[in-house]
């Protein structure tokens, strides 16, 4: 099927996945970390203190994740997403009335906006593409992140500006606003929705060894161990990368409005990333995809530390945006193919943990380190140390695994 006819075809259900995922933009680091300046002004906060915060309010939503994320296999994405969407604007409401001073109540803040989109918004989207979609998986996946690719290319840039002519607590209210408004429109492109439950029944993909394998057993297999080097390292530095980007605007050449203006470059990789990943996914496999996965974000971090201007610059979030636009894609799909859909929602919820976690430690180990003394840039030389050393990890445990994957005799026999 062409990629025309594929997305005319499903159109509700991708726009729904697409929407979910725009809509998390306002509980994203990129969206949060451009209002650092003014937190940590209102509140008191130093680079650490306020990382500090953004670890441990993002720490306690990945550990309700683990339960939360099995929610999706048993009710419907047209419930809990606009429930999730709901919570994502009261979050996002809160941090625009919290009084200067309070500090600690930022945890409680950080915890509802990350939970709602890092946790659920992005989780949900993620599950449903992977379970609705079997031989379109990879195009499913793609439209669907493509919600956050345009957020990341969009909002920073207006938010900015806006904060030229508008209180930072205010453009807080309007993020609060478009989330509500965004409940009805998901609930309409949702109403054709079956259960989980149903969908799981009559279209169903094996996991390895022709099984359909619950989260009790994925978390104890030798495979999900080895890849959490490389299921941290994206979301851990990634997101300290754009939570530190006021900090790099003051020790790099360049302002934050000419960095942020870089984003439509980082959007444009992502997008077509995303595109050729998905197209690739579908033809190949995940197996012979994820050794690639590290390649790109071990390359950005190099350039980035390196970069003197914003021709560097550009250059590194180009390629960064190249691995953004497949983490994207590949590791949803790479849990629904190894271990099996039945039990997608409950086993990526472990996996989105993880993830969560990742974007949880980045934040805090960054400040901390700023605080010391270590700027960003010189702390990208042991990022990237870490992700090429993830990659290898990652690799080898495929590789291995690949040989335990279904073909049709196995899952005739299992049937």
């Amino acid at each position: 099927m062409s990629f025309v006819r594929f997305v005319h075809d499903n159109a509700s259900f991708l726009a729904a996945g697409a929407l979910l995922s725009f809509g998390s933009s306002f509980g994203q680091t990129f969206f949060i970390s451009i209002f650092a300046g003014e937190i940590r002004e209102d509140f008191g906060l130093s680079h650490g203190a306020w990382g500090g915060i953004y670890t441990l309010g993002t720490t306690l939503s990945a550990l309700v994740m683990i339960w939360a994320g099995g929610l999706t296999d048993r009710f419907r994405a047209r419930r809990l997403g606009p429930a999730a969407m709901a919570v994502l604007g009261l979050g996002c409401l809160g941090m625009a009335v919290l009084p200067g001073g309070w500090a600690w109540a930022l945890v409680p803040v950080i915890f509802v906006l990350r939970f709602a989109v890092q946790g659920m918004m992005i989780h949900i989207s993620v599950v449903a593409m992977a379970r609705w979609f079997a031989a379109g998986r990879g195009k499913a996946l793609s439209v669907a992140s493509m919600g956050v690719a345009l957020g990341q290319a969009v909002l920073p840039a207006l938010f900015v500006a806006g904060l030229a002519w508008a209180d930072w607590r205010l453009l807080w209210l309007v993020a609060a606003v478009l989330s509500f408004l965004a409940m009805p429109l998901a609930l309409r492109l949702l109403r054709q929705e079956r259960t989980p439950q149903s969908i799981a029944h009559e279209s169903q993909s094996w996991g390895m060894a022709g099984r359909h394998w619950t989260r009790n057993g994925a978390v104890t297999h030798w495979l999900f161990w080895l890849m959490v080097p490389a299921l941290l390292g994206p979301p851990a530095w990634g997101t300290a990368l754009f939570f530190q980007q006021v900090h790099l605007a003051e020790v790099k050449p360049w302002s934050l409005g000419q960095w942020v203006a870089l984003m439509p470059l980082f959007t444009a990789l992502t997008i077509a990333a995303n595109f050729v990943t998905g197209a690739a996914l579908d033809r190949f496999g995940t197996a012979r995809l994820m050794p690639f996965l590290m390649v790109p974000w071990t390359l950005a971090f190099l350039v980035l530390s390196q970069a003197d201007g914003l021709g560097m610059a550009g250059l590194g979030l180009a390629v960064l945006g190249i691995g953004t636009g497949a983490q994207a894609v590949l590791p949803g799909a790479f849990w629904a193919e190894f271990y099996g859909t039945r039990h997608i929602g409950a086993i990526k919820s472990a996996a989105a943990a993880v993830m969560v976690f990742g974007s949880a430690v980045g934040p805090g180990i960054s400040g901390l380190l700023i605080d010391h003394g270590i700027d960003f840039p010189d702390q990208m030389l042991g990022i990237a140390a870490y992700l090429g050393l993830a990659g290898l990890v990652s690799t080898l445990a495929v590789r291995r695994a690949a040989g335990l994957l279904p073909n049709a005799a196995t899952v005739a026999r299992a049937a």
